[in-house]
């Protein structure tokens, strides 16, 4: 790897001096972006290989190109690690992303114009699960469900009735910005009650899963799938998982030739890595630190004050609402940038600003976890944000801070 930084330096020293500043970045600041976490090298290298050469169009044993009996071997790999760590009989490792995955679904299940339901974006969800200005959106006929406004927990009585009245063809269960743990049987029944297929999009939250601290959909949903990076800390990626022998050549089909020509195998490999490293009882650790960590952080900002979207977390997640009269969450991302914590900004339940500007901010722990963070660092996380942020204009609490997150990212170095 030294080597290719050096060729890349004398090749094009523009980029390889883009890429160095952004090692830098990310070394010092404290990430609390819930969707993104740090690879292994392992993973790297592997992203990296001489599989990006390889033209690979079809499946194990059945390529349109010669010479791939090594992506074969690794594509097969992948596809067996994942139907052991997840515990299903089928899995298509070729997704090239969440979304593209999520197009490979409904391009398998549906047919244009059919309807389908999704959490609504301002509750939680995926723009992929039927929002208006998304693919499945505009070519489907979309039905959102929504969080109770008291609890802001999923409506299961809201949903089905919406349902019953709807009929959708599939319904998705899963979110971008749910602090919950998800009832996968109750979805079971809504979608029984009026024979949808069931969807878990389980992206953020399946090393979660795979490590035994949040309840999986398997045996319960249709089909699920899941991105590689995120809490599973691999590459951009994804796989679908499936029990059913039909469904799976549907989706096979869907993917190639459906939608895609040939897959990422350099991804396929690194996606075979972090599937070798989810296996490991270290993994498993890590899994239960991240809910451990996603915990005290809120339990300290609702000491603190804060209002949370559902009143706290189950998972890897939170979300601050500052409400109409308080800050936007696009001042609350750029106040504390500036002190070298990244966070996202972030629509909430009942949402009256435009989602670039929104009424709170994401918070997440599979980052900081993957860097060492414990209760204690976290507890001093969250009393940094709650000081910066309720005194946006104090030049000498943000100087404190900087000096902090400096302390804490040298301590817990990025990993190698």
């Amino acid at each position: 790897m030294v080597a290719l930084r050096h060729m890349l330096e004398k090749v094009d020293p523009k980029v390889a001096q883009i890429i160095k500043k952004e090692e830098v970045r990310q070394e010092r600041v404290i990430n609390l972006i819930a969707s993104e976490n740090y690879t292994s090298k392992a993973v790297r290298e592997a992203l990296g290989s001489v599989f990006t050469n390889k033209y690979s169009e079809g499946y194990p044993l059945k390529r349109y190109y010669g010479g791939n009996e090594f992506v074969d071997e690794v594509e097969t790999l992948a596809q067996e690690r994942a139907k052991k760590l997840f515990g299903v009989n089928f899995a298509n490792v070729q997704g090239y992303s969440g979304s593209p995955a999520n197009l490979a679904i409904y391009f398998a299940l549906a047919e244009v114009g059919d309807t389908i339901m999704g959490l609504s974006l301002p509750s939680g969800g995926h723009l992929t699960h039927g929002w208006g200005v998304n693919f499945s959106g505009k070519y489907y006929k979309s039905v959102q469900y929504t969080v109770n406004a008291e609890t802001e927990l999923i409506d299961f009585d809201n949903m089905l009735s919406l349902a019953k009245e709807h009929k959708p063809k599939l319904i998705w269960a899963g979110a971008t910005a749910y602090s919950r743990v998800f009832d996968w049987k109750r979805f079971r029944e809504v979608c029984d009650e009026v024979g949808a297929y069931l969807i878990a999009d389980v992206s953020h939250i399946a090393g979660l899963i795979v490590a035994g601290v949040h309840p999986s959909p398997v045996g319960i949903a249709d089909v699920i799938m899941t991105t590689t990076h995120k809490t599973l800390r691999g590459p951009r990626g994804a796989l679908i998982l499936t029990n059913d022998e039909e469904l799976a050549t549907k989706i096979d089909k869907a993917v190639f030739p459906g939608l895609q020509g040939g897959p990422h195998n350099n991804t396929t490999a690194a996606i075979a890595v972090c599937l070798q490293e989810a296996s490991t009882a270290e993994f498993k650790a890590y899994g239960k630190q991240v809910v451990e960590n996603a915990k005290t952080l809120a339990s300290v900002l609702l000491n603190q004050g804060f209002r949370l979207v559902s009143g706290g977390t189950d998972n890897h997640m939170l979300l601050i609402d500052f409400g109409e009269g308080g800050l936007t969450g696009k001042e609350a991302e750029s106040i504390l940038e500036t002190v070298g914590i990244i966070v996202n900004r972030n629509t909430v339940p009942g949402e009256t600003r435009k989602p670039f500007v929104t009424s709170g901010i994401r918070l997440g722990t599979p980052a900081v976890t993957t860097r060492g963070f414990s209760k204690q660092e976290m507890q001093t996380v969250a009393e940094m944000i709650a000081s910066v942020l309720k005194n946006p204009s104090d030049s000498e609490i943000a100087r404190k801070t900087l000096s902090l997150v400096k302390g804490l990212t040298e301590k817990f170095p990025l990993p190698p």
